[in-house]
Parts: structure tokens; sequence; C-alpha cells
């Protein structure tokens, strides 16, 4: 689990794609930041940055991504983001990338729709969006 590049690196790097693809839309983020075989986990969306880019011109005036805390170790990064207008109501999500040879060569994530903290159990809020 080593890399020639710092953690510090790698969530830089993994922060530039996120925001590059969800927030500024730039399809060509892919082709600077993503290796040729990025390998993809989400079982909606097929391997490679084809996809990812048919993802980003399909979004909507209304989608917005939010990127909060962003944690590394090694060459994995993760990213609590939240996202608005991907589906009916907000989804909160964890993106775990791994970085090698200063590209995203692979993603997973886990997402599930935001409960208001005024109606969740504990009263707190499912996403901060503090960027680490």
């Amino acid at each position: 689990m080593t890399t020639s590049n710092s953690t510090e690196d790698n969530k830089a790097l993994v922060l530039a794609a996120i925001t590059g693809a969800f927030i500024d839309r730039d399809p060509l983020v892919l082709d600077r930041l993503f290796s040729d075989d990025y390998k993809q986990h989400n079982p909606m969306i097929p391997n490679g940055t084809a996809a990812i880019k048919q993802v980003i011109a399909g979004l909507s005036d209304d989608f917005k991504y939010e990127p909060g805390v962003v944690v590394a170790q090694g060459n994995y990064v993760m990213v609590h983001g939240r996202y608005t207008g991907w589906g009916p109501k907000p989804m909160v999500a964890v993106d775990i990338f791994r970085v090698a040879n200063g590209k995203v060569v692979e993603h997973w994530d886990v997402m599930q729709e935001e409960v208001p903290a005024a109606q969740s159990a504990n009263g707190h809020a499912m996403f901060t969006g503090t960027v680490d």
C-alpha cells in the first residue's frame, strides 16, 4: 500500500478530480487525472472514464456537489460529500479512491439519502461542508 506520491499529494489529486468532474463539470479532468484503465466499483457505472464523461454531460442544471471531510491513508483517499439533484432527495456519500502513479485508478462509493437533522433520532446532521 505504498505510492510514490505523498498522502497530501493524493488528497489534492482526488479533490481536484472530484471537484473538476462534479463542480466544474469539466470532462477533460478525466483525461488529465484518471488512468486509462480506471476501475469503477459502483454497480451502475461501467469501468473507464467514458461512462463518467456521460454522467457529467447528463447532469441537470440543479445538480450540485459539495465536498466535505477528506481523509487519506497512503494511496487511498475518502471524500465525504453531498450530491443534490442526483436523485429525488439529496444524497450523502463517501467516495473512496485509489491513486497510483499520480492518477486516480479506482473508485468505490457508499451513498444514502440525506435525512435532515430535525428528522433524525439524534438531532445531528449527516453532512457538514468542511473541506479538510
